[in-house]
């Protein structure tokens, strides 16, 4: 089913959750299973036990930027400089407001003696942005990055209704993240703790970690009816030699490839072959999984329930089955569940 109107869905705007769950592993978990289509309403505590002791959980280990800079233009009228990639020494590709005062030449001033010069326009609209403080070049990328992070805010998607505390510093971070990078969270990573990892590694399963990080595409619409024409913007990822040694001695042992979340998806089935092995990888990845796509990494997914017509749920629906999917979604509405970045998840099995 190659429209995008049939991945469509009612959503009360209650159901959207606005804050996280008091604790990371205490939201529900609805539970798929795609050979018989059964549904299970059960929570992120049960993930153990759904899981094999040959299995590998593949975890996207990418750190939100705190890449939201508002600062004040020389006469003073507000501003705001959001961070999409770094492309050279203290310069980024940027989003800015408002986009008609700031072109090339002109300077933003922001917290911490930090200040942003805009020295290019790029044709969709883009800014480079070079950033200094108190007049001086930064000594090093360490001292670059954490000083924007120390200026910036983390940038809440759109349906978030709230400005980002300082709650969310935590909350919208998984606990096992490393590189910074992405502009939003590899959501379906934030129930985990170190308590439910102690428990799914007592069954014997592996705990891999590879990057993607998430772009500025994921807050994207999609653009066509049909879906045969869209395309997902380019995101970086890392699957390094060992990531790829472990995967592919799980599955040669039997075990399942269980991918948490759409962005460990989309870097597994890019990182791996016809015949289903996988290698490293370290560069762009702009796989679009569209209906008909064949999955050749991922045998299980555990993933947040996503918006109406979004690539993201395209991606679960062409792994769980459209109907089946959408199904289980209409089940999760009425069930109360909560969605998107900051709700409840779903196994597919």
């Amino acid at each position: 089913m190659s429209s995008l109107d049939a991945y469509d869905f009612h959503l009360p705007d209650a159901q959207i959750a606005q804050r996280p769950a008091e604790r990371r592993d205490a939201s529900r978990m609805l539970v798929l299973h795609r050979e018989t289509g059964a549904i299970g309403d059960r929570r992120v505590t049960d993930l153990p036990g759904y899981l094999h002791p040959q299995d590998a959980l593949v975890v996207n280990d990418t750190r939100v930027m705190a890449a939201r800079l508002v600062g004040q233009r020389p006469t003073g009228g507000r501003a705001e400089v959001f961070l999409v990639e770094r492309v050279a020494e203290a310069t980024w590709r940027t989003l800015v407001r408002p986009g008609r005062k700031l072109r090339e030449g002109a300077t933003v001033r922001l917290g911490g003696g930090i200040e942003a010069e805009v020295i290019g326009v790029e044709p969709d609209g883009k800014r480079r942005v070079r950033f200094t403080r108190n007049g001086a070049p930064f000594a090093n990328e360490t001292e670059e990055r954490e000083a924007l992070d120390a200026a910036g805010q983390l940038p809440l998607p759109p349906y978030i209704e709230r400005p980002a505390d300082r709650a969310d510093r935590e909350r919208y971070q998984t606990v096992y993240a490393r590189e910074s990078g992405a502009v939003a969270a590899p959501t379906a990573g934030l129930h985990f703790t170190p308590a439910l990892f102690e428990a799914i590694h007592a069954r014997g399963v592996a705990q891999v970690a590879l990057t993607l990080h998430v772009g500025y595409g994921t807050f994207e619409p999609v653009k066509v009816d049909d879906l045969r024409d869209h395309r997902v913007a380019a995101e970086r990822i890392t699957v390094s030699r060992e990531a790829a040694d472990t995967l592919n001695a799980r599955r040669a042992a039997g075990g399942r490839t269980v991918a948490v979340g759409t962005t460990s998806t989309r870097a597994l089935e890019t990182s791996v072959d016809a015949s289903g092995v996988f290698h490293p990888v370290n560069g762009p990845t702009d796989l679009t999984v569209t209906p008909g796509y064949r999955f050749r990494a991922v045998d299980v997914l555990l993933t947040n329930f996503h918006l109406p017509k979004s690539s993201l749920l395209v991606l679960t629906a062409t792994f769980g089955g459209r109907e089946a999917v959408l199904r289980a979604y209409r089940h999760a509405v009425e069930e109360g569940y909560r969605f998107y970045s900051y709700g409840d998840c779903m196994l597919i099995l």
